[in-house]
This record gives C-alpha cells, structure tokens and sequence, in this order.
C-alpha cells in the first residue's frame, strides 16, 4: 500500500495496518445481515464471498487507489431470502402437512408428510430438531436469513486433506 514498502502490497498487507470493513461505511445488508453483494460459493454455496470497502490506517496510500481505501474479498454467508424463522413455524405448526419441506424446496419429502401425516408426526418431530440445528437448511445450499445476528451454526467439513489417518504408533498405546 505504501510506497515505502515494496512487500506491501494487496497480496501482502500486513495486520493491524487497516480496518476492514471500513466501520465508517454501512456495508451490512439489513435483510440478511450480511455484507451487501455477497455471492454464492464456488464449492459450497452458503459459504460466499463479498467485496468490502478497508480503511488503511492513518498516513498510508493504497498504490492500487491513490487514497486510503481498498477493496478486499471477505468471506460470508450466502443466502437466497429463507428465513430460519418461517421455516422453524411452518415446521412447528404444519410440519405434519409437509409445509416445511415444501417451503426449503423439498417436494418430495413434503409431499411423502402430506400423504403420511408427517410420518405419524414422527418426521414432523424429526424435522422440528433438524431445522433448529440447521442440519436441514434450503435445497438451493443457501444459508437461512437469521436476524439480528442470531445462532448461526457453522458447519465443520473434513476432506482428504483434513482427515486424520490413523498412524503406526497409535497401537502401542500402554
């Protein structure tokens, strides 16, 4: 950013140098709660990214802008307007009827709780807890619409490249 230091550059600016979000400008979406122009995720959609406006800190030039502002990808919660709250009521209250499922874009499952009486109200209990653990969100693979900041669950993934294998001395545990 500054000129003095050729290692500061987008790719290399160091912590503590700049606030990101710029606080001085309103970059949260009131609806979603989340930065405004956030985009669905290339590898799983409800984890998206968002341009922000940062604010360098006093005395520092961005080269890239010519003043003290620049713009930076930071991660977000992609959502496609469900709401956690509807979703949780439907389920509560006409959960027996499918409405829930029908609602997060399940017709299948919705339809199978219509003809079923949601299960025996099994399902409908069943997806009472899924819904409010967020285990069972939109088909769409947005996040819900929590307002106010809520109780938003994070979801932990593992891969090939996160998985423990097992190792040679585990065994000889005494």
């Amino acid at each position: 950013m500054g000129a003095e230091n050729a290692h500061n550059t987008p790719k290399h600016r160091p912590g503590g140098q700049y606030i990101c979000p710029d606080p001085t400008i309103n970059q949260i979406d009131p609806d979603t709660q989340q930065y405004r122009g956030c985009i669905k995720g290339k590898l799983v959609p409800s984890e998206g990214e968002a341009d922000v406006i940062c604010k360098a800190a006093d005395g520092i030039i961005c080269n890239e802008t010519k003043n003290s502002t620049f713009s930076k990808k930071l991660p977000c919660k992609w959502t496609n307007g469900y709401s956690l709250e509807i979703a949780l009521l439907l389920s509560v209250f006409l959960g027996m009827f499918g409405l829930d499922r029908f609602y997060l874009g399940y017709p299948g499952i919705g339809l199978a709780k219509l003809c079923t009486l949601g299960f025996m109200f099994l399902g409908q209990l069943l997806d009472i807890i899924l819904i409010a653990a967020q285990v069972v969100g939109p088909s769409d693979g947005s996040a819900f619409v929590i307002p106010y900041y809520g109780a938003g669950v994070t979801v932990v993934r593992s891969d090939n490249e996160t998985y423990l294998l097992p190792q040679a001395d585990w065994h000889n545990i005494t």
